[in-house]
């Protein structure tokens, strides 16, 4: 019994998988045709009015570059229905206090996702491009590909929403008595090389980019664990 128990648990995973991106591949045309609108609008918005053009090298980096942003825009419209599915798939196992946990944490997920990827977009993109520009001169006159720059303004955008999630996830692991407060200052050295790792990851491999994700994101973490409980006095 305890096979097919297991087997079946598998069986619905693999059906809340299915689900997902079949809703992600369901927003996809439009999310394509939204990525072509909005190629000018990050352009005309982001890059300074003297370099706001975009070039492309290879015949096929434009199309692909729409592919990989439309992408992007797709996994974003989807996120809510995502941690929906995925919130029904661990429901069944849960306590009633743990389902109510739960059952907010996916408005507050899906609300923090995009509060991540604007904070990216305002505070973030427009502080990075004006620092890639303050090198140009005379005789230096920066070049941005499209595919270049796309990637770090959607890739940035991505995660941002994703390192929005560390408050939830804590106060979510606090309720499920896996954490408390004094078990995560004592970890406080190890997140911060998991966030600078991670930051590396999502981002260009510039310095830069890396520490402007990493501050909000150890700055989210804090503010996770100040929403947390003291360990229990024995």
């Amino acid at each position: 019994m305890e096979d097919n128990s297991f087997l079946g648990h598998l069986e619905e995973l693999r059906k809340v998988i299915l689900r997902s991106l079949a809703v992600v591949a369901a927003l996809f045309p439009f999310s394509w045709w939204a990525a072509g609108r909005l190629i000018p609008f990050l352009t005309a918005s982001l890059l300074p009015q003297d370099f706001a053009t975009l070039h492309y090298f290879s015949p096929m980096e434009a199309f692909i570059a729409e592919l990989k942003l439309g992408a992007i825009i797709s996994f974003a419209l989807a996120f809510p229905y995502v941690a929906w599915q995925f919130w029904q798939f661990v429901a069944p196992a849960l306590y009633k206090n743990e389902k109510k946990v739960l059952g907010k944490a996916v408005i507050f997920s899906s609300l923090l996702f995009i509060a991540g990827a604007a904070f990216v977009y305002f505070a973030i993109l427009p502080i990075l491009m004006r620092f890639a520009f303050s090198f140009a001169s005379p005789h230096l006159r920066p070049v941005f590909g499209l595919a270049n720059f796309l990637s770090l303004a959607g890739g940035l955008m991505l995660a941002g929403g994703l390192v929005f999630q560390l408050p939830l996830a804590t106060v979510i692991l606090d309720r499920f008595g896996l954490v408390n407060r004094d078990k995560l200052k004592k970890a406080r050295p190890y997140v911060v090389v998991i966030l600078l790792i991670l930051a590396a990851l999502a981002t260009p491999p510039d310095v830069v980019s890396q520490l402007l994700l990493f501050a909000p994101a150890y700055a989210l973490f804090e503010l996770g664990v100040l929403f947390t409980r003291p360990a229990p006095k024995e």
